[in-house]
């Protein structure tokens, strides 16, 4: 027994059930919710609100009533081969890990601001930092866009939402009397294990840029050395066990491919190096290239040597970057060095170092 145009149905068991529309699946076909009751008027009383929700939903977000989960799995797949392997692992890790779990059959016309507020607050309940929480939510919009293009949502849901304000932070670097006591110990080093750490403070090499060099990328006859590869070793997260590789490839911007003048003291202790090279790569184990984790480890194990506790080997970057912005008021050649994107995300960064400088302009003016 059922009501002409309601969906309301008698049911053999006794109750009644009524139908509404949610949407409709990746074929087009409509997707429906039910809801029950022991007699029509309960049932149809039920039915109304649903419907107009409902209603509304698809009027304001799309049709797509295709679950969360099953449009990131198609996302992810189709993403492969398209982005990097490094970026390709970080939005599958950060989708299993982070974002999935708590929107995993929510469907795609449901995703509303209030949704993505309470994900919001759950990510700050387990103490993630802003800043974090940006990364993630990055993730998410960059993926729901997709779905938008696509017209499976009428907007990308994450426009609407304010994210929380971080503060922004200049990077540190080792003060002067640190990078000297850091010198002095790498000084003392009878292997090459130190090598790593002067070419950072003295190039402003990124660590992964320093493990994929390879001689034919230092040309001491030009006296530079280009850089062309960086070498990361990517994890792989498929659900059922993880899994990890060594990936050789180009740096992630075209900025980042770039010329870097040695100065004296590198030319000398890698063509010193340069005469009882084992292999093609400047540094390497067993004729293979020598992995960060490992660069990484020689460093924090002669920083302690340095009595230097509590850095990191990328802050030997913003060292060498300090340096060159306290002794040379040309940005644009700095930042060329770096790699960076523009003369103002140099300034932005290490505009702190520039602090000394524009003491003399004030102290000039007296």
């Amino acid at each position: 027994m059922s009501r002409r145009g309601e969906n309301i149905y008698k049911r053999k068991d006794g109750r009644w059930e009524g139908r509404y529309q949610k949407g409709r699946t990746e074929a087009g076909k409509i997707k429906y919710g039910s809801v029950y009751g022991r007699s029509y008027y309960e049932t149809k009383q039920k039915l109304y609100p649903l419907k107009i929700k409902y209603q509304t939903l698809m009027n304001l977000h799309g049709k797509s009533a295709t679950p969360f989960y099953q449009w990131v799995n198609k996302w992810l797949l189709e993403l492969q081969g398209k982005v990097k392997p490094a970026t390709y692992a970080s939005y599958q890790y950060k989708m299993d890990h982070y974002i999935v779990p708590s929107l995993s059959t929510v469907l795609l016309n449901e995703l509303d601001e209030e949704k993505l507020l309470l994900l919001l607050k759950e990510w700050q309940d387990k103490g993630l930092k802003n800043s974090s929480i940006r990364v993630l939510f990055q993730v998410l919009k960059t993926c729901l866009s997709v779905a938008a293009k696509r017209g499976l949502l009428l907007t990308n849901p994450c426009e609407r939402v304010v994210l929380p304000a971080i503060e922004k932070k200049h990077p540190q670097s080792l003060s002067k009397k640190e990078q000297y006591s850091l010198e002095r110990v790498v000084e003392k080093e009878k292997t090459q294990i130190g090598l790593p750490i002067t070419l950072a403070l003295q190039t402003g090499m990124r660590i992964g840029e320093i493990a994929a060099l390879q001689w034919k990328n230092v040309d001491f006859d030009s006296n530079v050395i280009y850089v062309e590869q960086t070498l990361q070793r990517i994890s792989y997260f498929n659900r059922q066990k993880n899994q990890s590789q060594i990936i050789l490839s180009s740096p992630k911007t075209t900025s980042s491919k770039r010329m870097i003048p040695m100065t004296d003291h590198i030319r000398k202790v890698l063509l010193h190096e340069s005469k009882r090279r084992t292999g093609s790569f400047v540094f390497s184990v067993n004729g293979h290239p020598c992995e960060p984790r490992l660069i990484n480890y020689h460093f924090q194990r002669l920083a302690k040597k340095a009595k230097i506790i509590g850095k990191h080997f990328h802050q030997l970057r913003h060292t060498f970057a300090t340096r060159c912005v306290e002794k040379n008021r040309d940005i644009a050649a700095v930042s060329a060095i770096l790699g960076h994107a523009s003369t103002q995300m140099t300034l932005d960064t290490y505009s702190s170092a520039l602090l000394e400088q524009r003491m003399k302009i004030i102290q000039s003016l007296n």
